[in-house]
C-alpha cells in the first residue's frame, strides 16, 4: 500500500517531488523500527503503541519535536489514505498527540547589509548569480526554481510563471535589472556546451534539471558572507524577500500572492518582524516611550 500511497499524493495530491520523497523515506524509517523493535514489515499492522514508541525512540535520538511533528504528519496522511481505501479499520495515529514545539519566527538578513552585499558579491557564474538572485528577487521556493522552464519567463512583461504547490501557476513580476540578467543568462546558455532539451532554466553540469543539493550547495556558498542570516538556505532568502517587503509597506494581500500562500494566516508570520521594527522605532521617537 505504501506505493499506491506515494502514487496518490504524487498524482492525485499533486505534492513535490521533494516532499514525496520525504514521505517515503519517514515510511520505511518507521518500517524499520517496527521490523526491529516489534519483528513485523507490515505498516498495516502497526499500533498505537508502535507509533509512540517511534516518536519516543525519535526524541531520544536527539530530534527536535518540530521534525519529530513532520514525520508523524507522513503516519496521519498515510493512515487516513488506509482508512479511505478500507485497508484498515482503525487509525493508529487518532490519539496521538503532537509534540509541544516553539514558536519559531522566520530568519531574514538584514536588509541594509544584503543590499551591499548583492552590489558588490562576486559570483563563480552566471547560473550561481540567477539562483540567488531569483530566490531572493521573487521569494519562490526551492521546488519552484527547479521547475522552472525557460519558456516560463516573459521579456516583454518582465515577468515569470511559477508552478507552485498543487500545481497552482502564478506570475511573478520581475525588477527590470533581473529581467536584464535573466535575458542574458538564457541567450549565453543557449550558445553553450549542451542543448539542454528539457528547456529547464537551472541545470547541472550536464545540462539537465538541476537538483536540491546543488541549489543548496550554492546558497550557501555565498550566503557564508552575510553574517546577519543565521540560516544560510534557500528559504532564508524567501523569508527576506517577504520581510523586506512588509518593512517597506507592501500589502499584506500582495505579498501572500506573490508568496503563493492559500491563506492569509501562512503570511502573517512574517508581520512580527515588521512590527518589531515599528516597535524600535516608536520607542526611539515617541516622547512617551
Amino acid at each position: 500500500m505504501v506505493n499506491s500511497f506515494l502514487k496518490y499524493i504524487a498524482y492525485e495530491k499533486r505534492y513535490s517531488q521533494h516532499t514525496v520523497q520525504s514521505y517515503e523515506n519517514d515510511l520505511k524509517q518507521f518500517q524499520a523500527f517496527t521490523s526491529e523493535k516489534f519483528s513485523t514489515t507490515s505498516l498495516e499492522e502497526a499500533t498505537q503503541l508502535m507509533i509512540r514508541s517511534w516518536v519516543l525512540s525519535l526524541m531520544d535520538s536527539g530530534m527536535n519535536p518540530r521534525s519529530v511533528n513532520r514525520k508523524l504528519a507522513t503516519l496521519r496522511s498515510f493512515y487516513k489514505f488506509l482508512i479511505k481505501r478500507e485497508a484498515i479499520s482503525k487509525n493508529p495515529t487518532d490519539k496521538v498527540k503532537a509534540l509541544k514545539t516553539q514558536k519559531e519566527l522566520p530568519g531574514f538578513a538584514d536588509e541594509n547589509e544584503f543590499s551591499i552585499w548583492l552590489d558588490n558579491v562576486e559570483f563563480d557564474n552566471p547560473q550561481d548569480q540567477i539562483i540567488i538572485e531569483l530566490l531572493y528577487g521573487t521569494g519562490i521556493r526551492l521546488s519552484e526554481l527547479l521547475q522552472l522552464k525557460v519558456s516560463d519567463f516573459a521579456q516583454g512583461d518582465c515577468s515569470i510563471k511559477v508552478l507552485g504547490k498543487r500545481n497552482k501557476e502564478r506570475i511573478i513580476p520581475l525588477s527590470r535589472p533581473l529581467a536584464a540578467l535573466i535575458k542574458s543568462y538564457i541567450h549565453d546558455k543557449s550558445h553553450g556546451q549542451f542543448s539542454n532539451p528539457n528547456g529547464y532554466l537551472i541545470v547541472n553540469k550536464d545540462g539537465g534539471q538541476a537538483y536540491p543539493m546543488l541549489v543548496y550547495r550554492v546558497v550557501k556558498k555565498y550566503l557564508n558572507q552575510v553574517p546577519s542570516l543565521d540560516k544560510k538556505s534557500p528559504h532564508a532568502l524567501r523569508h527576506s524577500f517577504a520581510t523586506h517587503l512588509l518593512n517597506k509597506g507592501a500589502d499584506l494581500n500582495a505579498v501572500k500572492d506573490l508568496l503563493g500562500h492559500s491563506s492569509l494566516a501562512a503570511t502573517q508570520v512574517y508581520t512580527h518582524n515588521s512590527l518589531e521594527r515599528l516597535k524600535s522605532a516608536f520607542d526611539q521617537a515617541h516622547p512617551k516611550a
